[in-house]
């Protein structure tokens, strides 16, 4: 398995990015091929925070989330954040190694 996650710095305005990242962001998300599981929630107990909200998408493997975002919904999800992500966020791939049931 292979996972991305993605780590969104706090908005200036938190109430406007809620509403992109639910109603706008979250459908294009939802249409990348190959996407196993999609999770997100928003970091709590502190206001100083260096993350508002943390995502994260699941793969089979690393070849499929590769192809996933260079598809044509995998673009118009990365260009989305500079629509409501200017405060900047940070990617991670992150390869499974192991785990429990």
């Amino acid at each position: 398995m292979h996972d991305i996650y993605i780590f969104y710095r706090p908005p200036k305005d938190p109430s406007k990015f809620d509403y992109h990242y639910e109603n706008i962001h979250v459908p294009l998300v939802q249409q990348l091929p190959e996407l196993q599981n999609f999770t997100w929630g928003k970091v709590q107990g502190d206001d100083d925070a260096e993350y508002y909200l943390i995502a994260c998408l699941t793969y089979e493997n690393q070849t499929a989330a590769v192809q996933s975002l260079a598809s044509e919904p995998g673009e118009a999800s990365v260009q989305d954040l500079d629509n409501f992500a200017q405060a900047g966020v940070s990617v991670l791939h992150v390869p499974r190694l192991g785990g429990a049931q």
